[in-house]
């Protein structure tokens, strides 16, 4: 694709960068057959390839960002489907995340976006904020449909409502920031915390920890670290999102020097799409480069760590049959796909691939908030796709499919369990059956 940055346009590392991907886009659209919104709506400015013209024209123009970009680029799920499908090699993710903060810094958006945005980024990346939140949003649920009608907010606070769980899980009794190897330690690592998922679902952490401990893994909560900043980074928060990457750099690093780290393991896959990607964040920055490209070298999914670890089944889990559903961040954010699927086999698991499995959920971070209508459009498409498999639980290995999927079963008044990946793991090496299977 040619440019016509002005030179003086190009004295950023971000502009440098963007114009670097930009010409590596050669138009061949090849993206637009796997990308969820234009799949949904046939529009060329809802493909990857017609988000990269608008984006290229307004970095461009050095205007500040439109509404009608704004609209086509909030309406992406960074889902980086494309990515996997382009012959090229285009880093779509770096460049909607540039044009993401742009557009943060440039456009003024209508006070009801503005509202549920700072809403999010004020809750969603502090546990204790969220399940206070949680439970408070429990109480005005049933007032759903008066919510729905308010003018702006409406739709968007309906869709916060619908999410909320009709129970939360207790927390952790017991906080140790050390749980030791049982026998001869193998291994030490770290142990993401995040921020949602220890209120959402805490099991399962407890099931990846118990799972390293019996095999001999010392696991670490590094004290300081929490949200990874991948929430509030796509919402182009982009201070916020590198404010949240440093913590957990400056605590993970600690470890690294006084304990020394084999990985630092994460349990949620859209958490470790950007924690891998933190030694892009900071490579200009003299302070944290060095620091954060090793992090992100240790950083490893769960699957990831578990594949070379000599598991063995302990339980007979039963004639289960498991639709392994690939969340986007771990196929395509991280390029795993076939580890998860031959861990639960291992452990005695028939497991079915999901018919277009790589088209998103629709959960993608906070876009089943932000943009409810697609996001349930893609949800009823998943949870029809699931059921095609026959299968009696669906695994997978992000809290925000667990939540989406979930909500999709039951709508349709379907009990179907959705667990995590490491929850089923755990069971059958030994751990207790996961929550979600009780009955």
């Amino acid at each position: 694709m040619q440019t016509n940055f002005r030179p003086e346009q190009l004295t950023t590392p971000e502009m440098q960068e963007s114009e670097k991907i930009l010409r590596t886009c050669v138009h061949c659209g090849f993206c637009t057959a796997t990308c969820p919104t234009y799949l949904l709506l046939g529009d060329e400015l809802d493909s990857p390839r017609g988000r990269i013209y608008l984006i290229k024209e307004m970095l461009e123009s050095g205007k500040p960002a439109s509404e009608e970009v704004t609209k086509h680029v909030d309406r992406c799920l960074s889902c980086l489907s494309c990515m996997t499908t382009c012959p090229s090699g285009v880093h779509y993710m770096h460049l909607v995340d540039h044009a993401r903060a742009h557009i943060e810094e440039t456009y003024r958006r209508p006070w009801h976006d503005r509202l549920v945005r700072t809403l999010l980024a004020a809750v969603l990346p502090y546990p204790a904020r969220f399940r206070a939140a949680l439970i408070a949003a429990r109480l005005a649920k049933p007032l759903r449909g008066t919510v729905a009608r308010l003018p702006g907010v409406g739709a968007r606070l309906s869709a916060m409502l619908e999410l909320v769980p009709a129970a939360l899980p207790a927390g952790e009794s017991e906080y140790r920031t050390v749980h030791p190897a049982e026998g001869p330690r193998r291994g030490r690592v770290a142990l993401l915390s995040g921020c949602a998922q220890p209120v959402l679902d805490p099991g399962i952490n407890a099931a990846a920890i118990r799972l390293l401990n019996r095999h001999g893994v010392e696991v670490v909560l590094a004290e300081g670290e929490g949200c990874c900043g991948a929430l509030v980074h796509h919402m182009g928060r982009e201070a916020a999102g590198h404010a949240f990457a440093r913590r957990n750099i400056d605590a993970w690093t600690r470890e690294i020097e006084e304990g020394g780290l084999d990985a630092i393991i994460i349990t949620a896959s859209g958490c470790g799409t950007t924690i891998k990607d933190y030694g892009f964040m900071f490579r200009n920055d003299p302070a944290y480069a060095d620091k954060a490209r090793r992090v992100s070298g240790l950083a490893k999914d769960i699957t990831e760590y578990l594949a070379a670890l000599p598991l063995a089944p302990q339980t007979d889990v039963g004639n289960l049959t498991v639709a392994y559903h690939s969340a986007c961040s771990m196929q395509h954010g991280q390029q795993i796909r076939e580890e998860p699927k031959k861990l639960l086999r291992k452990a005695g698991f028939a497991v079915k691939d999901v018919p277009e499995g790589h088209i998103c959920c629709g959960s993608a971070g906070t876009y089943n908030i932000l943009q409810p209508q697609i996001a349930g459009q893609l949800r009823e498409r998943k949870v029809d796709n699931i059921e095609k498999t026959g299968a009696t639980i669906v695994a997978t290995g992000n809290i925000g499919c667990m939540t989406q999927i979930g909500k999709g079963f039951a709508d349709r008044g379907r009990p179907v369990p959705v667990v995590h990946t490491v929850e089923l793991i755990d069971w059958a090496t030994g751990g207790p059956r996961p929550r979600a299977l009780a009955g």
